[in-house]
């Protein structure tokens, strides 16, 4: 049985993956930010699923995380734990402190939480880190605004792409994945899909995801994207 651990799986499309991998019968690792949800405690009916509390963003949070797990062997890593920032991301709007935050989380964590785990990863026979991303930060998106989270997004993949780069010669394959304009509390109820929609796209990427994908960002129907 593989093992997926999933970060920021309280709501949104990080429960819907929980949900979606325990279907699939993987044993599913599911992290949360202070305490879990509601919905998230109710999926401990489930004898494959361990949660854990993890702050992305703190390094003594990760290492207690990598403590807890021991020499457990994780095959998937989904970087999942991410943040908006504030609905004011205009030129004369957008705060320093905000933006410093949203890269906090959304570009640096993803890095850090995934040096964390390589040595649990390389236990695996095929390892796979996929981090959520967002077609917003692509160089070919001419949205307007939102500078903090679109930079983020932007970087992130980079990140990812460098991380691939490193990663190139050994079994561990690395990409980012855009989960479509999804009907969470980030993505607002005019989006196009639901949670459900995009996490069974993601897991069917996941699971047919090849070695010859490494470096990619790809959708969550399996398409790439341009950078």
């Amino acid at each position: 049985m593989e093992t997926v651990l999933i970060t920021g799986a309280s709501r949104g499309i990080g429960l819907e993956l929980t949900r979606q991998f325990l279907r699939l019968d993987y044993r599913v690792i599911s992290t949360y930010r202070g305490q879990p949800s509601e919905q998230l405690n109710s999926l401990l009916s489930h004898d494959a699923l361990t949660l854990y509390e993890l702050e992305v963003t703190d390094d003594s949070s990760i290492n207690e995380l990598v403590a807890r797990l021991g020499s457990s062997k994780i095959d998937i890593l989904i970087n999942n734990a991410g943040v908006l920032g504030s609905t004011e991301q205009a030129l004369n709007t957008v705060e320093v402190n905000d933006w410093l935050n949203t890269f906090a989380t959304n570009t640096i964590a993803p890095l850090m939480v995934s040096r964390a785990l390589v040595a649990s990863m390389a236990r695996s026979e095929n390892p796979r880190i996929i981090t959520i991303s967002s077609q917003m930060g692509s160089l070919e998106d001419d949205g307007p605004a939102m500078y903090a989270y679109r930079s983020s997004k932007t970087a992130v993949n980079k990140v990812m792409q460098l991380l691939s780069l490193e990663q190139e010669h050994t079994a561990l394959t690395v990409c980012s994945v855009h989960p479509g304009w999804v009907k969470t509390d980030m993505g607002g109820e005019d989006a196009d899909i639901t949670a459900e929609q995009s996490a069974s796209g993601i897991a069917d990427v996941i699971k047919n995801l090849t070695k010859e994908q490494n470096g990619t960002f790809l959708s969550w129907q399996g398409k790439e994207i341009p950078w």
